[in-house]
């Protein structure tokens, strides 16, 4: 990306935002404190309230390792993420993809949300998905015999720098998947010190009583993520089928498919919310747009405030899907977002 500002002077532009965070040692999701230098690690505990950010936020920038990865994390003043398969896996030892994710990704995006696609856009997603579909088997055979012990090394490097994994998403839990390579996935993630999986809803009820099953099995929960599908009982067949099938809430796509009432949503299910994406989106009558926050119709403050106010546990996590400005990068922006329920939450 042109014109973006340096590591050095982006982190002098915004040293005056980050000299206001009160560092804390409070706890995470019952696991013991880490212990936190005042400068030296992140803390987006705000008010009680667990600020984190899904991995995919930073999905156009050119480093995807879990070194890069991590230092966007900390770059960001966030302490808690929900992770993306690449990085990790990578990390692991994984087969490399073939496919350039950050060119194919706005494109898969059109295509599921019905877009009218180029001639060329369409060649490039069918040779995407035939090369995928290839590195796929690659990737399936190597899963079954990885080893786990990265998955722990790299837990313990990210914990150290003071950043907790709640969430894993790899691409491991789909319609085709074995019984061992979706073991594989929940077992990487308690590894990686994670209490759930995140997938989209798969809409089949045979999958979501499969996964529910393997999860209570391998003692973890398995959080389905919805988009403008979402309605008050979208979830309610995968939660009545498993205690370890829970809700990766998304308020802004709630609000973007025009459902009403979400704080009463959050208040009926929250004990099976696991985690919750949180972005600016407008309702239909205003166009749907993913906006820069404080230009949407989300709730932010109201549901943030009502998380604070009941002490609800489950992470918000901030999810970049507006257009980073012209001259911005992916990092300055969750970072202006982890500012912006800051201010909420003061």
């Amino acid at each position: 990306m042109q014109n973006q500002p340096t590591r050095r002077q982006f982190i002098s532009a915004t040293a005056a935002l980050l000299s206001g965070v009160v560092l804390s040692n409070s706890k995470l999701f019952g696991a013991p404190a880490l212990t936190r230098n005042l400068g030296d690690k992140p803390n987006s505990r705000i008010g009680g309230v667990q600020i984190g950010t899904i991995t995919y936020s930073f999905r156009d920038m050119p480093d995807q390792s879990a070194d890069a990865t991590l230092q966007y994390v900390l770059d960001c003043g966030i302490s808690a993420i929900e992770l993306m398969g690449g990085p990790a896996e990578t990390f692991a030892g994984a087969p490399k993809n073939p496919v350039n994710m950050q060119a194919i990704f706005p494109l898969m995006r059109k295509r599921r949300e019905n877009q009218t696609l180029t001639d060329d856009e369409q060649k490039q997603l069918a040779d995407a998905d035939a090369q995928t579909k290839a590195y796929r088997a690659e990737l399936t055979k190597w899963r079954l015999s990885a080893p786990m012990d990265k998955f722990a090394q790299l837990r313990k490097q990210y914990n150290q720098a003071g950043v907790t994994i709640y969430g894993f998403k790899p691409d491991a839990f789909g319609m085709n998947s074995s019984d061992a390579e979706i073991t594989y996935g929940m077992q990487a993630a308690k590894q990686l010190g994670a209490n759930q999986v995140t997938l989209e809803h798969p809409g089949n009820d045979a999958h979501t009583l499969k996964l529910g099953k393997l999860a209570e099995k391998n003692g973890i929960r398995v959080a389905y993520h919805g988009h403008e599908q979402q309605t008050p009982t979208f979830w309610d067949t995968a939660l009545a089928q498993s205690p370890a099938n829970a809700i990766n809430f998304d308020l802004g796509h709630y609000i973007a498919a025009g459902q009403p009432d979400p704080l009463g949503f959050i208040r009926a299910h929250h004990t099976r919310i696991a985690s919750m994406h949180i972005k600016d989106r407008q309702g239909p009558d205003h166009g749907k747009g993913n906006l820069p926050w404080g230009q949407g119709d989300t709730p932010l403050k109201q549901v943030l405030t009502l998380m604070r106010e009941q002490k609800y546990t489950f992470p918000a996590t901030v999810e970049l899907e507006y257009k980073v400005p012209e001259g911005s990068t992916s990092v300055a922006e969750v970072k202006k977002c982890l500012a912006y329920c800051r201010n909420m939450l003061a």
